[in-house]
């Protein structure tokens, strides 16, 4: 077999191992944030989390798979490993990148939450009236 299918079928089954273990990680630990965000709505967290993991399964395999093609032939092991090391490691670089944008987006949608749970509405004004003919 060519060395060249050997890496892409290597790379795939790591790559997408790699994507589906991050998505379920930021799908497990980012529900508490979103069940914050909105306010304890276990059935819309839910449902919000569900088309998180999608979308980012989506982009990051979609990545992966454009990603895929190489340049150069692969000859040896050598070569095996190299071509690895860098797709693997622009996978990551990518993975990595995804996760802290959800972190962000995460925390800046509990932030707006409890901003907008602090508020207090405004109380009328007390004891003042307005000008006669105004």
């Amino acid at each position: 077999m060519d060395l060249t299918v050997v890496t892409y079928v290597i790379y795939l089954l790591i790559s997408i191992g790699l994507t589906v273990w991050v998505a379920r990680t930021l799908s497990r630990n980012g529900r508490v944030f979103i069940g914050d965000v909105l306010q304890g709505n276990e059935k819309l967290a839910d449902a919000v989390n569900q088309l998180l993991v999608v979308g980012f399964y989506l982009v990051n395999i979609g990545f992966v798979t454009l990603y895929l093609r190489s340049s150069e032939e692969v000859d040896s092991a050598r070569g095996l490993f190299e071509a690895l090391s860098v797709k693997l490691g622009v996978v990551l670089l990518v993975l990595g990148v995804m996760h802290l944008g959800n972190v962000w987006v995460l925390n800046k949608m509990r932030r707006r939450g409890i901003m907008e749970r602090q508020q207090t509405p405004p109380v009328p004004p007390q004891g003042w009236t307005a000008p006669v003919g105004a």
